[in-house]
């Protein structure tokens, strides 16, 4: 297994249009490939394989399948502007497959059955966002925020029937992950470096297949669906960072929720000061809201005594508030004892 960071696309597709590149690939077989993907994820990997497609590199043929019914689905609205064959799931059958050489699965959402895995003369690969065999699983960028992990990456692996994320890797690259990095940020430049180490992979696939490296079993973490509870809050058990992470890691997909007064709080946007001491004696009340006048910040502190600032959050459904608008609809007319989230 390699660990590294790929080259750039561009130097890759120019190596494959000179004179040399040409007479390499005269002696290896040019690929049929039959991609799955379904969302943003998949599309910067479709994007590469059909610009090498063009680029009249290792990809002779192309042809996708995705879920039809999904409203919004960027990869079936660039097969159809691109002119690419398309094939709805779960419409398409093994004997379509059977008729390429390689499957190639980014995001597809679904588990795909034996008999399509075995009608690929090359195999199937699947690009993973995350160094396997950590955050196995549907979620691994959320989980890799929301756990603190300072280092994720993409795994390039070879597809194994009936199990998901657990095949032979081929290549994998590493990415740091900043302190203050929201969620879609990562998944942007996961999804860029996963379509790098794809193509990289295809260019050179019979080379890659023979520096496989199985997957330690027993180094196995997981990064399970998403569902909405992994969004409430519990500020008895919560520090500060935990919620700051879990917070970063949903951003863009879900707000952080809570209650107050009885009602339902959303939080859509907060600020973390990492370098605030942790207080010698924690909060009497975790979730106890404050708000400074002076300096008009809403704060809200966690079980470990400090403190998140609240920029933007909403009360039983309604508008959109910020910490000051928050304070002078409801702070303000409260007790301080009720002045809490629950």
């Amino acid at each position: 297994m390699l660990l590294s960071r790929v080259r750039p696309r561009r130097s890759i597709f120019r190596s494959i249009t000179n004179a040399s590149a040409q007479r390499h690939f005269a002696n290896v077989s040019r690929l049929k490939v039959l991609f799955f993907g379904t969302d943003h994820f998949s599309l910067p990997s479709l994007k590469s394989i059909h610009t090498n497609l063009v680029n009249n590199g290792r990809v002779e043929r192309l042809e996708v399948v995705t879920s039809f019914k999904a409203a919004k689905n960027p990869v079936k609205q660039y097969s159809r502007t691109a002119g690419l064959p398309l094939h709805d799931w779960p419409a398409c059958t093994p004997a379509t497959a059977g008729r390429f050489d390689l499957g190639v699965v980014v995001s597809f959402g679904h588990l795909i059955p034996e008999t399509f895995i075995d009608c690929f003369d090359r195999g199937m690969l699947n690009v993973h966002a995350s160094l396997l065999p950590k955050l196995r699983g549907a979620a691994p960028i959320v989980h890799a925020i929301a756990n603190g992990e300072q280092r994720t990456g993409i795994s390039i692996m070879r597809i194994k029937p009936k199990q998901f994320d657990v095949g032979e890797i081929l290549l994998q690259s590493a990415v740091s992950i900043e302190r203050d990095t929201l969620m879609p940020e990562l998944h942007d430049r996961l999804a860029a470096i996963g379509a790098d180490c794809l193509v990289t992979c295809i260019e050179d696939l019979e080379g890659y297949y023979q520096r496989l490296t199985v997957q330690n079993d027993a180094e196995a973490t997981y990064a399970p669906k998403i569902d909405p509870k992994f969004a409430e809050i519990r500020w008895p058990q919560a520090t500060a960072v935990s919620v700051y992470d879990r917070y970063r890691a949903l951003y863009g997909l879900r707000p952080l929720l809570t209650s107050f007064g009885g009602e339902l709080v959303k939080l859509f946007k907060l600020s973390f000061d990492s370098t605030q001491p942790v207080p010698a004696v924690p909060a009497d009340r975790p979730g106890q809201l404050e708000y400074s006048k002076r300096s008009r910040q809403l704060l809200v502190r966690c079980g470990d005594g400090r403190a998140l600032e609240l920029l933007q959050l909403s009360v039983g459904g309604k508008k959109t508030l910020s910490g000051q608008d928050f304070y002078n609809g409801f702070l303000s007319k409260m007790n301080r004892s009720d002045r809490y989230f629950k």
